[in-house]
């Protein structure tokens, strides 16, 4: 099979750092859980569960003495700053605007991103909710993922540079997101927005935003969507906390230690307690009907791989029209690290096909 590659610059620029890459181990046995009995040490080779689609790029960077790191406060700063500057080189145009908008009541104002808006037209939109396990990233680092959307789908793009966690717990985040997605269906004439093709979009973390603002947008009554796109969605605190996972689900690039580090970090409580603030955890919200389309896809040893099919069913049971897709042996980001591979290429052509149809059903 050959070998896809893709580079650190575009690694990290979509919020994954090589960091995090390098600091799973080979180790079969399950990290211990909170309040639950450990997973016994596995026969399984998680590598040998990786896609050969996929394997070569994660062999190159994972070793087989890689030292297990978790995410922390004290290193937090650091993998923040590893990611500033390398954000993948911007297209030619469509050009992309900086805006400044009122934040949410109390709190500052809001960053966003924005490209393809004319005045005047009627164009479809999507809002962009960048990853980073609700701790890292930018929106700044997202700008040529707008870019692509607004010329592949002629649409408006615009990405929201949200307040994260710890600094901010939540409903901080939540509250700017929602305060961007109301300032572009208020601002939908001065932008060139057909109201009726408004979708959210997000990776990890940040589709854990993009479903937690469609909870939000539900509720709230104020602004329709006509579909969410969840990329391999953090929708769950419990997954690695009060819920385990086997050692080999989760065991590359994002970890139950990470996971239960970025939810508690949101949340202001451990991750996994009792009654986490109402709205903060997708997956623990009783009721699903009313939301818009959605469109979920993970990889099947992805950490996130059970609670986001769990979703999906739930939407499914509660009358959401819901388009599933599980990647075998991918792993968290594995478009991103190889985005030439077969599986890739389809994956992203899926996600891009619902958002056409989408907005196309709506003309």
């Amino acid at each position: 099979l050959p070998i896809y590659m893709i580079s650190r610059r575009e690694l990290i620029s979509q919020g994954i750092g090589l960091m995090a890459a390098t600091a799973v181990t080979r180790s079969f046995v399950a990290q211990s859980v909170v309040g639950q009995a450990k997973f016994v040490a596995s026969p399984v080779d998680p590598m040998q569960l990786v896609n050969p689609q996929f394997r070569a790029l994660l062999q190159s960077i994972v070793g087989p003495d890689s030292p297990p790191t978790e995410w922390t406060t004290a290193i937090l700063p650091q993998m923040r700053e590893g990611s500033k500057g390398l954000a993948q080189p911007l297209l030619p145009a469509p050009a992309v605007v900086k805006r400044m908008i009122p934040g949410p009541k109390g709190a500052p104002d809001v960053p966003l991103y924005i490209t393809g808006a004319t005045a005047g037209a009627s164009k479809p939109a999507v809002l962009h909710i960048h990853g980073g396990g609700y701790i890292a990233g930018s929106a700044a680092d997202s700008r040529r993922d707008i870019q692509e959307l607004a010329a592949n789908h002629d649409c408006v793009a615009i990405t929201v540079d949200y307040r994260l966690a710890p600094e901010t717990p939540f409903p901080g985040s939540l509250e700017d997101n929602y305060t961007a997605l109301l300032w572009m269906y208020t601002n939908a004439a001065e932008l060139g927005i057909d109201r009726s093709r408004i979708a959210i979009k997000g990776e990890s973390a940040g589709g854990g935003h993009a479903a937690a603002l469609a909870i939000a947008a539900r509720d709230r009554g104020e602004v329709p969507l006509c579909l969410q796109v969840l990329i391999y969605p953090m929708l769950d605190d419990r997954t690695g906390s009060t819920m385990p996972v086997p050692p080999y689900i989760g065991h590359y690039i994002w970890t139950a230690a990470s996971n239960r580090f970025g939810w508690t970090s949101l949340l202001g409580k451990p991750a996994g307690s009792t009654q986490p603030p109402a709205g903060s955890v997708p997956a623990r919200v009783e009721n699903l009907a009313g939301l818009p389309p959605a469109w979920i896809g993970v990889g099947s040893v992805d950490l996130f791989a059970n609670e986001d099919v769990e979703y999906g069913r739930r939407l499914l049971q509660a009358g959401v029209s819901t388009e599933l897709h599980l990647v075998p042996g991918g792993y968290h980001g594995f478009d991103l690290f190889v985005p030439q591979a077969p599986l890739s290429v389809a994956f992203t052509e899926g996600w891009n096909a619902a958002l056409s149809r989408a907005f196309a059903a709506r003309t």
